[in-house]
């Protein structure tokens, strides 16, 4: 069991606890990761394209002349590719863009997430992130006393000074700990998490 000390908000060491090696300290498999970013990018992907083709766009609902005898090739409807003001041939559709990954691979990739921060030694354990009031100069304050920027924060529970206080600071996130996914764990730089949330991962996905 890897070991991990504890701190308070004002930087002072409260405790030491130990880290489970299959969430924290687990093998780190790049791939893993890579296809589960992939994962949740394409499912934020809108898919909202589109082009009309010949039924939807207006209007053309009769023959624009009649079959032989004018000379011109035959037409059945103006709104047909080849005309001006006609639909699209080929023309995009709206898609969803999202694919299928297993449960297991999902544990797996936030394990090594989680992994890949406690080995660059990016992790943080605090004993409670508790705000008196609502006031980003307060959290900066903390940060900058762990000499820490670009944060992802995971919490135990609701903490609603602390997600308020966070939210006008770039570069931090506040999520609780059921919400903690493999693109937030990656695209920020440091992690803190309370005791209570490495109680909760632990439990989920030991």
């Amino acid at each position: 069991m890897a070991k991990i000390a504890v701190y308070d908000i004002n930087r002072n060491q409260v405790s030491e606890r130990e880290l489970s090696d299959e969430v924290f300290n687990a093998d780190v498999k790049e791939y893993l990761i890579h296809d589960m970013v992939r994962y949740q990018l394409a499912a934020r992907r809108q898919g909202t394209s589109a082009a009309k083709n010949r039924s939807a766009v207006a209007g053309g609902g009769k023959k624009p002349f009649r079959q032989k005898g004018t000379g011109n090739a035959r037409q059945g409807c103006i709104r047909a590719p080849h005309y001006v003001g006609g639909g699209a041939a080929f023309g995009p559709s709206p898609r969803d863009y999202s694919f299928k990954l297993n449960k297991k691979v999902k544990k797996a990739a936030l394990r090594c997430a989680l992994s890949v921060r406690f080995k660059e030694e990016r992790l943080s354990v605090l004993n409670d992130f508790q705000l008196e009031s609502i006031g980003t100069k307060g959290v900066a304050e903390i940060l900058r006393r762990f000499e820490l920027d670009n944060v992802l924060v995971l919490i135990d529970g609701e903490n609603r000074n602390l997600e308020l206080s966070a939210r006008n600071l770039p570069h931090v996130k506040v999520l609780k700990a059921e919400g903690v996914n493999v693109y937030d764990l990656m695209n920020h730089r440091n992690l803190v998490v309370t005791e209570g949330a490495v109680e909760q991962l632990e439990g989920a996905l030991g």
